[in-house]
């Protein structure tokens, strides 16, 4: 049927068309979406308006297209969250109705770089514990967690059995974690995160860089999450002046 009937540009009401279908299922998640010229031709819309459509709906994260293979849709994610709002992986997990978990892979032990150090300047460390995990929606692997904490501030033998580090922090060293500067970065391909999460080679991850301070500014754990962006997503509510 075609959409020319609506007064709005072409290429917007394509889009709206193409998120209703995948709304009522007439396109899932991960299905390829017919050519561009059977797509055009059913929309009643030029090739050029059609892509221009699919260029969005590609920035909006609603499809990944493949050159020479096709345009696909995007698994919706399960988890949203408010960046402004700082929340555990496990938390965030249980606010959705599923059961949180942790795969332990290692614990290392080493000497912070120059640039570590400068991270949890002012204090001064000369030991960093590095753990690493994946964090389990029922079961299913979504994050993989990088954490740096320095030695003395948690137990490392219960790494293994506590899913939240912020829980042993307040625990054992007597450090509530109460803010974190973050920066986000697309991650385009990990050869062993990707294996390990289970993605897609065309899926993007979502790295948060986090360091985590107490009430006192006192810089406590430093992490880097890598994100199933097929998940997750994150949005930020911005308020004008």
């Amino acid at each position: 049927m075609s959409i020319k009937a609506d007064s709005r540009h072409l290429y917007l009401q394509v889009i709206d068309e193409l998120k209703r279908d995948i709304e009522k299922g007439t396109y899932q998640a991960k299905q390829k979406l017919p050519s561009e010229f059977q797509l055009s031709k059913k929309l009643g819309v030029s090739r050029a308006t059609l892509r221009e459509a699919l260029r969005i709906l590609e920035e909006d994260n609603v499809v990944t297209r493949k050159h020479g293979v096709g345009t696909f849709v995007n698994q919706k994610p399960i988890f949203s969250s408010g960046i402004e709002q700082l929340t555990s992986v496990t938390d965030m997990i249980e606010q959705f109705g599923r059961n949180p978990g942790s795969q332990y892979l290692s614990t290392d032990i080493m000497e912070p770089t120059e640039e570590e150090r400068r991270q949890f300047s002012p204090k001064e460390i000369s030991i960093l514990a590095k753990i690493e995990r994946v964090r389990t929606a029922d079961g299913e692997p979504v994050v993989f967690c990088i954490d740096q904490v320095p030695k003395d501030y948690i137990p490392l033998d219960l790494v293994k059995y506590e899913d939240s580090l912020f829980k042993l922090l307040e625990d054992h060293a007597n450090k509530r974690v109460t803010y974190a500067v973050t920066y986000i970065e697309p991650v385009s391909y990990h050869d062993r995160i990707y294996k390990i999460l289970n993605c897609d080679p065309n899926q993007p991850l979502l790295l948060l860089k986090q360091m985590h301070y107490t009430e006192d500014d006192e810089p406590v754990l430093y992490s880097s999450n890598y994100f199933r962006s097929d998940v997750f997503s994150f949005y930020v509510l911005r308020k004008r002046l």
